[in-house]
């Protein structure tokens, strides 16, 4: 079975970031994916926006706390969760979220932000951050010599087996 959600979006609004007893850092937010038509009955370009709730854990957490605001543009894949909760009437409730576990910065660094991507860099979140590596510089290499064909002196051309 195959339970996967990818989503590139906007976030609508800041994000919601706890620290749970435990210690252990969440985040919540919403993201906003606009899929974009061209309706032929009417002759219009139409867009359907979706909201989507996306929960991020521990260290994605950790850079949604530190990297994302309102209107960041993200790419988050995970998975579906349903949650059943009790509202303050004693009606059942349900909500359907994604539990990310990859999420990239998109776009471009917001003016004065403190961010680790660069203008149109995508930065991967699901693995720890390294530290940046210089690009590898290609490595040019002369020919190896070809060995040069035997001299043979002329008078002794006629000495040859062949």
């Amino acid at each position: 079975m195959i339970n996967k959600v990818i989503l590139v979006g906007n976030v609508g609004l800041d994000p919601e970031v706890r620290a749970l007893e435990s210690g252990a850092k969440v985040a919540r937010l919403r993201l906003a994916t606009t899929e974009r038509y061209f309706d032929k009955q009417t002759n219009e370009a139409k867009e359907l926006t979706e909201w989507h709730t996306v929960t991020l854990w521990r260290g994605l957490a950790d850079v949604v706390d530190k990297y994302v605001h309102k209107g960041s543009q993200l790419y988050i894949e995970g998975s579906l969760r349903t949650r059943e909760w009790t509202d303050k009437d004693n009606q059942k409730r349900y909500t359907t979220e994604i539990m990310a576990t990859d999420m990239k910065l998109l776009g471009r660094r917001m003016e004065g932000a403190q961010t680790p991507a660069t203008p149109g860099v995508v930065q991967d979140y699901a693995q720890p951050m390294a530290a940046p590596q210089p690009a590898p510089q290609p490595v040019y290499q002369q020919p190896a010599p070809q060995p040069a064909a035997p001299v043979i002196p002329q008078d002794s051309a006629d000495d040859l087996p062949f």
